[in-house]
């Protein structure tokens, strides 16, 4: 950093402001630590700090909810220095099995194919959480506003003034940059003026975990039906194959009512009828949380001196379990700009800076929602040609290596553009 650069940082009083430090937050700050070490950061969480046991004394909740980490997103951990500790808790995807209930269609994707040791893994959002707080407790460069919300932004000539919020009172700090991390129904975006585009699929997410007579052999199954596609993503960590699965159930409201009004056997039998037997009989289904289901957009999700990432800036139907993997590939992507910005001394928040992130980033997003989007719309019509093309797509994936490769590294994360990470100055890496 050269003399005329630190005189520039003098003019802010914080070079990044993040708002929201869950886990795109939590991970952006990370990155920006292990790129970029002499960058202030400041993340403003509107919840207290938690003051949870450390990582080493986590005990894995029958009912915590989970993330499923394609094997792009544990390259990027991997990047960050976090995954050997995720990976204490992690349970790998070896096989993905593909179907659609009541036709004979069907496809498998296989780790071994591809010369990896899993397609992906599902991680505790708790153990997630404990360990990117551990990896930022020491953190040089990083403090925490919390409880602390932002409320307001003012554009300056060079950076932004952020409006915070700390209880019953209010202050304005100075930022090169604002990132707004903090999810697609806290509201700050519609208060900052941010068009959103909203498609609704008039359906019901019910997350669950669940007990079956089976062990799952780290196999996470998409099962496409009448009624809404659901998944069961294989947990219990990574050294056994245990009779536990997170379930991801789409529903429309009347059968989601209906559903939560069931008693825990009746839920079981209905999760069968819809689902079938290759994980045996059920025998539980955990605390269900639910939320309806919308696909939304921000088409110009930066501005002067403030940039939206993850769900903050779109989302995706769960089923296909992109949507986390995708912000972790805008987070590199925007760190990425961050950092040709600060060798070239721009300011952070400049337009052009932030354009040239987006339009990376708008590529991957545009190719990965058709892929989330095109399984939903195509699975989800029950018009008999429909059917008939379905069986023959999912028996022409198994009969067509070349076909079968390009979805199985949709599928993994790999599809798209690869950040340059954590060796400041190094050249941007392509997928393959």
């Amino acid at each position: 950093m050269t003399a005329a650069s630190g005189e520039h940082k003098k003019a802010f009083d914080t070079d990044v402001l993040i708002a929201g430090g869950g886990l795109a937050g939590a991970t952006l700050a990370l990155a920006l630590g292990r790129a970029l070490p002499h960058l202030r950061v400041t993340v403003a969480e509107a919840y207290p700090l938690s003051a949870e046991a450390p990582p080493e004394h986590y005990q894995p909740s029958y009912d915590a909810r989970s993330t499923a980490l394609a094997w792009g997103s544990r390259l990027i951990y991997q990047d960050l220095g976090l995954w050997p500790r995720l990976a204490e808790h992690a349970t790998p995807i070896r096989h993905i099995h593909v179907s659609d209930r009541g036709r004979f269609g069907a496809t498998r994707l296989a780790a071994g194919d591809h010369g990896q040791e899993a397609l992906g893994y599902v991680v505790d959002n708790r153990w997630l959480g404990l360990s990117l707080m551990a990896a930022l407790r020491n953190q040089p460069g990083l403090s925490w506003q919390a409880p602390a919300q932002v409320t307001d932004v003012a554009p300056q000539v060079s950076g932004v003034a952020v409006s915070l919020r700390e209880g019953d009172a209010s202050r304005t700090m100075t930022a090169q940059c604002l990132v707004v991390a903090d999810g697609g129904r806290s509201g700050l975006r519609e208060r900052l003026g941010f068009t959103v585009a909203h498609s609704d699929y008039d359906q019901h997410a019910l997350i669950a975990n669940v007990s079956t007579a089976n062990p799952h052999e780290f196999v996470a199954y998409e099962r496409f039906t009448d009624a809404g596609p659901m998944a069961l993503l294989p947990s219990g960590g990574p050294g056994r194959a245990a009779n536990t699965a997170s379930l991801v159930w789409t529903l429309a409201k009347a059968q989601l009512d209906e559903l939560l009004a069931c008693n825990d056997e009746q839920r079981c039998a209905r999760l069968q009828h819809r689902f079938g037997w290759r994980l045996g009989r059920f025998t539980r289904v955990g605390a269900c949380h639910h939320y309806p289901l919308v696909l939304d957009t921000v088409t110009e999700a930066v501005r002067p001196g403030v940039v939206l990432v993850g769900n903050a800036a779109h989302t995706l139907h769960p089923v296909a379990g992109q949507g986390f993997n995708l912000a972790l590939r805008g987070l590199m992507a925007l760190v990425e700009q961050f950092r040709l910005a600060d060798m070239n001394q721009q300011t952070l928040g400049d337009m052009g800076v932030l354009q040239a992130y987006q339009a990376v980033h708008r590529a991957d997003w545009q190719r990965t929602a058709r892929f989330s989007d095109s399984l939903i719309r195509i699975f989800g019509s029950n018009a008999p040609v429909m059917a008939a093309g379905r069986d023959m797509g999912l028996m022409g994936l198994d009969m067509l290596p070349a076909a079968k490769r390009m979805f199985a590294r949709q599928a993994m994360g790999l599809g798209g553009r690869k950040a340059a990470m954590l060796t400041p100055g190094g050249p941007p890496e392509h997928g393959s």
